[in-house]
């Protein structure tokens, strides 16, 4: 090459530039007392059930706008737990709901007269029967920006690993979490809720399998 060649530069701007990339962040339990109760002074139903239900169901997000009015009740009765086959590994979860969250989904089934074979998020968007992933994204950020959060740290998995990681720090027990959240894989676990080695080490030490 010669001294009077010119070496081309790209223009582009890199998709990643100015962004946060990797895991998103959990919310914290202050993030949710503090959403929570927004969403329940301003009376939003729906978005309060998603976001109770999102919460619980530790569900990604496609599972969770998916999910039929049948999928979380027995009867005329909220159930206290669910069972939603994924859609990723084609492998059954299950999730508690706790009380907050039953009261918040049924509020909007009877608001909106929601059947059981209806989606119990349905979308306005003529031609898509329920809300999508990307609008339950935009949806999100309006939570966590409303609080005065980064939106750019935070996304549909921070609602999945949000009680997830609660769990894990209250208990040290990552074969529930790793049950909770339909991993089929413990190391899948670890690397989601972002566990340091010699805790993951220390916590492998503890199973006699």
């Amino acid at each position: 090459m010669s001294a009077n060649t010119l070496t081309l530069v790209p223009t582009h701007r890199p998709w990643n530039k100015g962004k946060i990339i990797g895991q998103k962040a959990p919310l914290k339990p202050k993030d949710i007392w503090s959403i929570r109760v927004r969403l329940q002074m301003q009376d939003r139903v729906k978005a309060l059930a998603l976001f109770n239900l999102g919460f619980d169901s530790k569900l990604r997000g496609c599972d969770l706008v998916s999910l039929h009015v049948r999928d979380v009740c027995h009867g005329n009765q909220i159930a206290n737990r669910a069972i939603v086959m994924q859609k990723k590994t084609h492998r059954p979860v299950q999730f508690e709901i706790t009380p907050t969250t039953r009261e918040s989904v049924e509020a909007l089934i009877r608001q909106t007269g929601l059947q059981p074979d209806d989606y119990l998020f349905p979308s306005r968007i003529h031609g898509s029967p329920h809300i999508g992933t990307r609008q339950y994204a935009r949806i999100l950020h309006g939570w966590v920006k409303e609080i005065g959060l980064d939106t750019t740290a935070y996304g549909t998995h921070s609602m999945r690993r949000s009680k997830a990681s609660m769990i894990y720090k209250k208990t040290n027990n990552l074969r529930a979490v790793q049950i909770l959240l339909g991993h089929t894989k413990l190391e899948s676990t670890v690397r989601y809720l972002g566990i340091e080695v010699d805790d993951a080490l220390e916590l492998a030490e503890q199973l006699d399998v």
